[in-house]
């Protein structure tokens, strides 16, 4: 029965949300606005609306379209310079999880000298503590399987050695504020939507059957079992389900609080390891793929 429950990021659910981020107080008066280096945030429109909202509030930022699916830490240490170098005092990410787990890399890399492998505290990462301060992060996902939203970790991907882990460690990696607005995820494939689907699922199950379970988390990870198994078939089948799509969301976002008070168990540390030595695996396909073995 034994849990501690953090998760201090302030949360805008339901659909139109994203229309709040003219009005919510930001972090910082320059921003590095990331994104994938996909065209999706274009095709939904929700780029042009940031970028909108952030006009509004006189805020300056440079966007930052560089992320790639399990995000590289190539891509994290050039970020990091950009920051450095444009003067940036915050983070919009807008994405799916990539955008999100990077994010919180370049939080990091962006305050503190070195690599970022230097801070991560698995495998050979150097082990080293965040001494200063991540810049502050704003979450706006496009996608409904990542949980990486609201919680203070992120998984990058060194690209020298095969290594797929995550960085944590510190308050300043939970987003100061998350924006979870279903009517952006209403333009993602069917096979995508699938794929997050499962990924949201999967951190609920696994830590269900976990060793470190406890009320709280069993108390989320079937909130987030209940919503995502009963609307996921009608957000593949349809889209434009919005209604299968907000449950979808919820189940994801109670997943998030399923990572703060508990943990996967060792499915998501084998598809981890199998992603970074296949780039272009999804996540959540790579969950499916080892799924049935596993749970056997």
């Amino acid at each position: 029965m034994k849990f501690i429950q953090f998760s201090p990021v302030k949360l805008l659910f339901g659909p139109g949300m994203l229309d709040k981020l003219r009005d919510e107080p930001l972090p910082g008066r320059k921003a590095l606005l990331l994104t994938s280096r996909g065209t999706s945030v274009v095709k939904n429109g929700s780029l042009a609306r940031v970028q909108a909202a952030l006009d509004a509030q006189g805020i300056f930022y440079v966007h930052e379209a560089t992320v790639e699916p399990n995000p590289l830490t190539t891509t994290v240490m050039a970020a990091g310079e950009r920051v450095r170098a444009e003067g940036c005092d915050f983070i919009v990410a807008l994405g799916g999880g990539s955008v999100m787990d990077a994010a919180k890399a370049i939080a990091i890399v962006s305050t503190n000298e070195g690599h970022i492998w230097d801070y991560v505290q698995q495998g050979r990462g150097g082990r080293k503590p965040i001494a200063n301060d991540p810049l502050p992060i704003v979450a706006i996902s496009t996608t409904a399987g990542t949980v990486s939203e609201n919680d203070g970790s992120g998984k990058i991907t060194n690209n020298e050695n095969r290594e797929k882990i995550g960085v944590n460690g510190h308050i300043g990696l939970f987003p100061k504020l998350a924006i979870f607005d279903p009517e952006l995820m209403l333009t993602v494939p069917p096979h995508l939507t699938a794929y997050q689907g499962f990924d949201a699922l999967f951190h609920s199950v696994e830590a269900y059957i976990a060793g470190t379970a406890n009320l709280m988390s069993d108390m989320f990870a079937l909130a987030a079992i209940e919503n995502v198994s009963r609307y996921l078939t009608r957000a593949v089948r349809d889209g434009k389900d919005l209604e299968a799509r907000e449950h979808v969301a919820f189940g994801n976002y109670a997943s998030g609080f399923v990572m703060c008070v508990g943990s996967c168990a060792s499915e998501h540390s084998l598809e981890h390891a199998m992603s970074a030595y296949h780039q272009e695996l999804p996540h959540g396909a790579g969950l499916i793929m080892i799924s049935r073995a596993y749970y056997r």
